[in-house]
């Protein structure tokens, strides 16, 4: 029996898109290739983010009490510093645009300036991820970790924040850290945080207007505030532990669930804008040195532009999602 042979042509309208299927060249199918795959494990990762927050719902942070931070002051300005990166990195997909309708008027002299814009404006948003990361990992008020892993948070008698340093006492007595030279395994004691539980103990019976927040929600969707004495039992019955910032382990603003999602997630964005920002600077300089010019076309930064415009896109959804609902 005969083989059928089938005719993959454009005449013979099999495919019938030529070397350019759906009127796009091989580059840029491909790069939308890769934007739905990577758009794929966004989808997953925030996927897993929501299960894992409806899970812990009482021992999930609020985002509001988080990230309070803007550089150079110290005020508390809750979501602020987080709108700006977010208004940053929407601007520089509006630049990104220009550029890549500049390069279809080849109107090389544009296209430098708003790719150079493209650039500043992922630059100031990586930095300031950074900067929120370290503001994230350092902690702002400190806590108390229980025996079950719990975090209680101090608060005044007008439901505001206290920090560890506005009440702790100063015990006498020499802490040292334990070096791996003189243990079992040669491992080393992870950094001291400020203050002893002790001390935070003292400090606390001290001070009559303090009270502990624990994460169990009330029927309004709010944290508990427990009583003075409640606070006091509950201080001296199940704290174990000095919880300073956040990492991979202990998150003195909640569950470490919330940390790790934080840095595994905002990370792999992270990654995604610096290696964008690396892309546009290999473009920005073949464009400075008339590459495209000579080809006829600046389909190049077309194609950057669609992966600038899809890492824009997926902040979108992380900011609504991890620091808005």
């Amino acid at each position: 029996m005969d083989a059928t042979v089938t005719n993959t042509t454009s005449e013979g309208k099999t495919w019938g898109g030529g070397n350019k299927p759906l009127k796009a060249s091989y580059g840029k199918l491909m790069m939308w290739f890769f934007i739905l795959s990577d758009g794929l494990s966004f989808s997953g990762f925030l996927a897993a983010y929501g299960f894992s927050r409806f899970k812990f719902i009482d021992a999930w942070p609020i985002a509001d009490e988080v990230f309070t931070h803007v550089p150079f002051t110290h005020e508390s300005y809750p979501m602020i510093y987080v709108a700006f990166m977010t208004f940053v990195l929407i601007m520089s997909s509006v630049t990104m645009v220009l550029a890549v309708d500049a390069g279809h008027h080849m109107k090389k002299n544009k296209v430098i300036i708003y790719m150079f814009l493209t650039i500043i404006g992922g630059a100031v948003f990586v930095g300031s991820q950074a900067w929120e990361w370290a503001t994230f990992i350092k902690g702002d008020y400190g806590a108390v970790e229980t025996k079950g892993g719990k975090i209680l948070q101090f608060l005044n008698t007008d439901g505001e924040r206290v920090a560890l340093a506005d009440f702790a006492a100063t015990l006498p007595g020499e802490r040292v850290q334990h070096e791996s030279k003189n243990g079992i395994w040669y491992d080393s004691e992870k950094a001291l945080p400020t203050y002893t539980i002790d001390e935070v103990k003292a400090g606390f019976a001290a001070n009559p207007d303090l009270l502990i927040r624990i994460q169990t929600l009330t029927a309004k969707g709010e944290k508990t505030i427990l009583s003075r004495e409640e606070s006091l039992l509950r201080l001296n019955r199940d704290a174990v532990g000095v919880v300073e910032g956040a990492n991979l382990k202990h998150n003195e603003y909640g569950t470490p669930l919330f940390a790790d999602f934080f840095f595994f997630i905002t990370g792999f964005h992270g990654f995604h804008v610096f290696s964008g920002v690396l892309i546009n600077l290999i473009i920005f300089f073949n464009v400075v040195l008339g590459t495209y010019e000579r080809r006829g076309h600046y389909e190049m930064v077309e194609k950057v532009g669609l992966y600038w415009h899809f890492v824009d896109l997926v902040w979108v959804f992380v900011f609504t999602f991890f620091y808005l609902v």
